[in-house]
């Protein structure tokens, strides 16, 4: 039944251009959470939920915190949450993910909020993380624009391609982390936090 809801939600995000995770993208982030053993997951942006309701399916011991800023978002992603009975292990928290109190330490983080705002995010949480913890960050290819030598009609657009590649230059640059690029999904950055 919870599987039906998934493909139900699945469903919707697509016919509302609701971003969620790319099949190939949310199939090696699961992946990686159970090959990793990874129990306690910080998400910033939670959407409808859907990428939350993936990951607490990898295993009942999974528990995943999660923050929506949008106030629709939140309460679409509390009844898909309800409708399939993961309350005892997602905590959806409401707020800009620079103001609400995160309590704690996590096995990984994985950031998929606005792209703009993704060094910020880094910054804010990385204390969080344990030694050894992952930063999972998507859409790091932005449908294939990051890396595009075509030209950019939008400023915008020009704009939020440059914070991009600006938070890739910084995740290659950080000592603290071990960052891999996969060109899985829409492109993940897999940041490893280093001991000591």
């Amino acid at each position: 039944m919870v599987h039906v809801r998934v493909a139900e939600i699945e469903a919707y995000a697509k016919e509302h251009k609701v971003p969620i995770m790319l099949p190939d993208g949310i199939d090696y982030l699961t992946r990686y959470i159970e090959a990793h053993k990874c129990r306690r997951i910080l998400e910033i942006g939670s959407a409808i939920g859907y990428s939350a309701i993936k990951m607490a399916l990898v295993d009942p011991k999974v528990h995943v915190t999660t923050i929506e800023r949008d106030l629709e978002r939140y309460q679409m992603a509390l009844a898909n949450i309800e409708a399939c009975h993961l309350e005892d292990q997602i905590t959806v928290l409401y707020g800009d993910a620079f103001d609400v109190t995160v309590p704690g330490f996590y096995d990984l983080i994985f950031i998929d909020a606005a792209k703009s705002q993704y060094i910020k995010f880094f910054e804010r949480f990385k204390d969080q993380l344990v030694i050894g913890g992952t930063v999972i960050s998507d859409n790091l290819e932005f449908h294939g624009l990051t890396h595009s030598t075509e030209p950019i009609a939008s400023r915008n657009l020009r704009s939020l391609i440059r914070k991009i590649n600006a938070y890739i230059t910084f995740l290659e640059e950080n000592e603290e982390f071990d960052t891999t690029f996969l060109t899985i999904g829409d492109g993940l950055g897999v940041s490893v936090k280093k001991k000591g």
